[in-house]
């Protein structure tokens, strides 16, 4: 059985998308644009830099675009280079670009078999035109042996359109959607709130119709602060896939250009007791695979396959159904107690660099990858 060994959050710097959408992250902060991303590294030396060797194991990579992930063609090229060093693959995308799919759908079997699609379900914004198209690729991936998710952002323009959207969901692909809390977006998330008119339990209440273990999951942890060893940075870490820069996570400003020596060992460290953020962004993600191995959380999978629709294969679904504890090795007091001290240093290098005036450097590198 294939077991993680880590998971890579991979951020595509590029601010294009052939949708707008008024809840999403960069137009809320007015960075939505069609400047291209300038990847530094060819996709073979991503996908050598990325080898299992060098990463101990059989890893996920999730690739998430700041607009549109699949508008860049590069980012098919590296997709095929990491399922060529045997790893599993996330794409977050709109589901819109067909010629992507098609170019997809070309890798080998074994390949496809290994990765999953997160489809955005932009309900509005793919009225009229764009419905059939989206459903279509949905299904075309599924057909071709990828394992698929359909999540829905909750917003107060879609709450007129809740039941259409979960009727049309469960005909075209036999499931509902799952749901995604959506964030008011400031910078360093120095004030957390849900993108809403409404109360946080009318909120919870709308989300509530669709029986989503991924809404619930998302509530349950917006806006809490969790404390308790993590092993982000080591056991997980996010990855800016136009630079190299690999950082332990959101809240981590100490980066690594992992590209430039892709045969260089990489100095993977857990984050431990002192995580700098005010909540776990994208829990769902690190949380549920295990960074943080006290609390007791439900899986990947179980927070996004609809069972009864066969949204996930078999071998996807142990995948994914797996812990990072499982295929790492539990630090000793010794190593817990570098580990906080170190953390330390990384703390200093922040503080630094806000009194030097590179924040928005800084959450630019970021990409606000925390509620996709």
């Amino acid at each position: 059985m294939e077991k993680i060994k880590r998971f890579i959050e991979c951020l595509v710097p590029d601010y294009s998308c052939n949708l707008k959408c008024n809840y999403c992250y960069i137009v809320q902060r007015k960075q939505r644009g069609n400047k291209a991303s300038d990847f530094q590294y060819s996709p073979e030396v991503i996908g050598e830099a990325l080898s299992q060797n060098r990463m101990g194991g059989i890893c996920y990579f999730s690739i998430c675009g700041a607009g549109e992930t699949l508008v860049p063609a590069k980012v098919i090229d590296i997709a095929y280079n990491i399922l060529k060093q045997g790893h599993f693959v996330n794409i977050t995308t709109n589901g819109t670009l067909t010629k992507r799919f098609d170019e997809i759908l070309k890798f080998p079997k074994e390949y496809l078999e290994r990765l999953h699609f997160s489809f955005s379900f932009h309900y509005l914004e793919l009225l009229p035109n764009k419905l059939d198209i989206f459903f279509d690729n949905v299904n075309r991936v599924r057909k071709g042996g990828c394992s698929i998710l359909v999540q829905v952002n909750l917003c107060d323009e879609y709450l007129p359109y809740l039941d259409e959207i979960k009727y049309i969901c469960e005909q075209r692909t036999g499931g509902a959607p799952q749901i995604v809390a959506t964030r008011k977006e400031t910078e360093l998330h120095s004030n957390i709130e849900l993108f809403t008119e409404h109360s946080k339990e009318e909120y919870q209440s709308f989300g509530g119709k669709f029986h989503s273990p991924l809404f619930d999951f998302t509530m349950n942890n917006f806006g809490l602060k969790r404390k308790g060893f993590c092993y982000a940075g080591d056991w997980s870490a996010t990855l800016n896939l136009a630079t190299g820069a690999m950082g332990k996570c959101y809240s981590s400003y100490i980066v690594e250009d992992i590209f430039k020596y892709p045969t260089k060992p990489i100095n993977f460290t857990a984050v431990g007791d002192n995580c700098k953020s005010l909540f776990c962004m994208n829990a769902s993600h690190f949380m549920s695979l295990g960074v943080i191995p006290s609390i007791e959380v439900p899986t990947y999978a179980s927070l996004r396959n609809r069972e009864d629709a066969g949204w996930y294969s078999n071998r996807m679904s142990s995948f994914l159904n797996g812990k990072l504890e499982n295929n790492n090795t539990f630090y000793s007091k010794t190593q817990i107690i570098k580990t906080n001290m170190m953390s330390i240093v990384d703390r200093a290098f922040l503080l630094k660099a806000l009194a030097g005036g590179f924040r928005r450097k800084l959450w630019a590198f970021i990409g606000a990858r925390g509620g996709r």
